[in-house]
């Protein structure tokens, strides 16, 4: 029974198989760790984060020296060191996280600055085809018959018409 299950299996097409874990090198990367990672250093870039942190960095001190003591959680007297393990938590954890969204940045702007430099390389090719492309036009026009040049030599051409009817006028009177 367990073949049978196995050869209807292998009958069908591959993306219709169902995979408990998907297979290595097979799927798109995930990018949600990457855009979590860029949301992070986002926030922590901005005026809120600091103004937010400040707040509860102020709490955690009031409330540890004006709070009853049987509340208190952390010791102004042994230097807040609950406080400052919280701080050396989000720091060592805010770092590589800043860091990898720095290296997905590097990446994106290195795809971006190939992508302008072949731009360029097809711009400089086409300024070059058209340069071409003038001076071919230039040649061209430089070698073509003005109205001025026409007129000229349809007036030649008009002389010598005159001259030939003149001249076979006196040879007809002769």
């Amino acid at each position: 029974m367990a073949r049978d299950k196995q050869d209807t299996r292998l009958d069908s097409p591959k993306g219709l198989r169902t995979r408990v874990l998907p297979r290595r090198g097979t799927l798109e990367p995930s990018d949600r760790f990457g855009r979590f990672t860029e949301w992070i250093a986002r926030a922590m870039g901005t005026p809120w984060f600091i103004l937010g942190l400040t707040v509860f960095v102020a709490f955690w001190i009031l409330w540890n020296t004006l709070a009853p003591a049987a509340w208190r959680f952390d010791s102004f007297a042994l230097g807040f060191i609950a406080l400052t393990l919280v701080l050396s938590l989000q720091a060592s954890y805010a770092a590589p996280l800043i860091l990898l969204a720095q290296n997905r940045q590097d990446d994106r702007d290195r795809v971006q600055i190939e992508q302008d430099r072949q731009r360029a390389e097809r711009n400089l090719a086409d300024t070059e085809y058209l340069a071409r492309e003038v001076v071919a036009l230039r040649l061209a026009v430089k070698d073509m018959a003005t109205k001025d040049f026409i007129r000229a030599e349809l007036r030649a051409l008009l002389e010598d018409l005159d001259k030939r009817d003149d001249d076979e006028d006196q040879n007809a009177r002769a």
